[in-house]
C-alpha cells in the first residue's frame, strides 16, 4: 500500500522451511501480496534479504496463487522450500485449506498439507547424460571414483539440476568440492543469460533413510 508520503509498504513474512523448531531450518522471505512490486523490486529485494530464496505471492487466474521465485541474482522457475513455504504462507492468508495448486513459471504445482507438514508434486522429470566423465565428477566432489554409485543425471523437474548417487552415506560425508572444477563440470543454464554450478549427491544412509547435499558456489565459496 501507498503512505500518504508516497511510501509504498509490502507484508512479508520469514518462513523457516524444514525447521523442526523456532530459528532453524531453511529460511525463506515471503511477500504476502507483490501487487504494484516491478520486476527489478522483486529483484532488488531479494538481493537485499540476501536468503538463498525469497517468494513474492500474486493473483492467479489458474491457482489459488502465483509465486514468483527469485535468488539475490535471478529469477528461477521452480524450486523446492519456496514452494513449500510459499504455500503455507497462502493457506494462512487465504484459509485455502489443505490441498492448493500454485502458478508458477514451471507450471501449476500442487501442494498438500497435513497439519504443518507439507509435501508438493513436482512435474515429471527430465533427463539427460551428464558430459563429464566419472573420473572428472569424482575429482569436482574431492572423491575416488570407488565412491560414485549409479550413473549420474541432469534431472529437471522445474528448475535443472545435477544429481549425482554416491555409494554410501560415508562418501556423501566425505565430499568437499572443488569450486573450479564444479564451475567446469557442473554448470547448468538457468535463465536468460543466468549460468550456475551446482550438484546434487545423495545416498542411502539406512532403511528408509537417505542422505543428500546439495553445493551450490556463491562469490566463490560453496
Amino acid at each position: 500500500m501507498n503512505d500518504s508520503d508516497g511510501r509504498r509498504e509490502f507484508a512479508f513474512r520469514i518462513v523457516n522451511v524444514f525447521a523442526e523448531e523456532r530459528l532453524a531450518g531453511n529460511p525463506l522471505a515471503v511477500f504476502e501480496n507483490a501487487r504494484g512490486l516491478s520486476d527489478a523490486d522483486m529483484q532488488a529485494l531479494a538481493l537485499q534479504f540476501n536468503l538463498s530464496e525469497t517468494t513474492f505471492i500474486l493473483p492467479s487466474e489458474v491457482a489459488d496463487a502465483r509465486v514468483r521465485i527469485f535468488t539475490p541474482t535471478f529469477e528461477m522457475p521452480f524450486a523446492g522450500h519456496p514452494t513449500l513455504g510459499s504455500a503455507h504462507v497462502v493457506r494462512a492468508l487465504a484459509g485455502a485449506g489443505d490441498a492448493l495448486a500454485l502458478e508458477m513459471l514451471a507450471g501449476t504445482i500442487p501442494v498438500i498439507a497435513q497439519g504443518d507438514v507439507w509435501t508438493l508434486e513436482a512435474k515429471p522429470p527430465a533427463t539427460r547424460k551428464v558430459d563429464a566423465s566419472r573420473e572428472q565428477l569424482a575429482a569436482m566432489l574431492g572423491l575416488a571414483e570407488s565412491d560414485l554409485g549409479a550413473p549420474p543425471l541432469w534431472v529437471d523437474t522445474g528448475s535443472e539440476q545435477l544429481v549425482i548417487p554416491l555409494a554410501s552415506a560415508n562418501a556423501v560425508r566425505r565430499c568437499a568440492p572443488d569450486p573450479v572444477l564444479l564451475a567446469r563440470d557442473g554448470s547448468v543454464q538457468l535463465g536468460a543469460g543466468v549460468t550456475r554450478a551446482m550438484a546434487y549427491v545423495w545416498a542411502v544412509d539406512e532403511p528408509r533413510t537417505i542422505l543428500a547435499r546439495f553445493f551450490f558456489p556463491k562469490h566463490g565459496a560453496i
